[in-house]
């Protein structure tokens, strides 16, 4: 956090509820797709932290430690749906190839800081994000990332700043465990469908092929790569 009386303390302060603001109500809006966003907000647990830039490692560290607070929070309280949006100022004219370039450099900084801050990877998820079992890993807690920005071309990735939201990789394991994964996802695929007029072609089912692909919103094709490389060790990992 900036120092008290400076004006980055005063400019966080001001769009930390101008951003937080403008999310609820994109969330809350009759068209918007994602019930598990909308049930998040309706129980008060849709964290918001507000950003200068996506193409910035500025805020990267207060990014990570609110990861870590939120890993360890629902460790605590490892209640459904709870979700971490990191919501940028801007830039708001990035194209989906920019964009997507953006958040995996975010995510490639962040990964690192949680390397260097000796956080272990999730062991109930991979690394490789060529893996079907690929996620992200934050405080030892496995996350999904959803992108959102001005330009997406799905209707239901578009909003007015660039934003980053950090799920839980543990919440699809219980709403599938409980037989409620597939009344989900069919719920929001048939929102989505409404609103773009066909349904997403990325978004396979969670554990049948690399999420890796999905983050970004950006149709791509089986020549696409992802950029990401875990810098850590983990437990499979063969030493000399």
């Amino acid at each position: 956090m900036p120092a008290p009386d400076t004006p980055m303390f005063r400019w966080t302060h001001h769009a930390q509820a101008e951003l937080e603001s403008l999310l609820h109500a994109h969330i809350a809006d009759r068209a918007f797709p994602c019930v598990g966003a909308k049930a998040a907000l309706a129980r008060g647990t849709m964290n918001v932290l507000a950003c200068t830039s996506i193409d910035s490692a500025w805020d990267d560290l207060r990014i990570h430690d609110g990861l870590v607070r939120f890993a360890e929070a629902y460790r605590a309280d490892p209640a459904l749906f709870r979700s971490f949006a990191v919501v940028f100022d801007g830039p708001d004219d990035l194209d989906e190839p920019a964009f997507e370039a953006a958040l995996w450099q975010r995510i490639q900084s962040l990964s690192d800081k949680d390397v260097w801050r000796g956080q272990s990877y999730d062991t109930r998820v991979s690394h490789d994000p060529a893996d079907s079992h690929f996620s992200l890993s934050f405080g030892g807690e496995a996350f999904f990332v959803v992108g959102l920005h001005p330009y997406a071309s799905r209707p239901a990735r578009r909003f007015a700043r660039p934003t980053m939201v950090f799920n839980l990789h543990d919440q699809f394991e219980t709403l599938r465990a409980d037989g409620r994964y597939e009344t989900m996802r069919e719920a929001i695929m048939v929102r989505d469908e409404a609103i773009a007029g066909s349904r997403n072609p990325m978004l396979a089912r969670h554990g049948e092929a690399s999420e890796a692909r999905q983050y970004s919103g950006r149709v791509v094709d089986e020549a696409w790569r992802c950029p990401f490389h875990y810098a850590g060790k983990t437990e499979g990992d063969q030493h000399a």
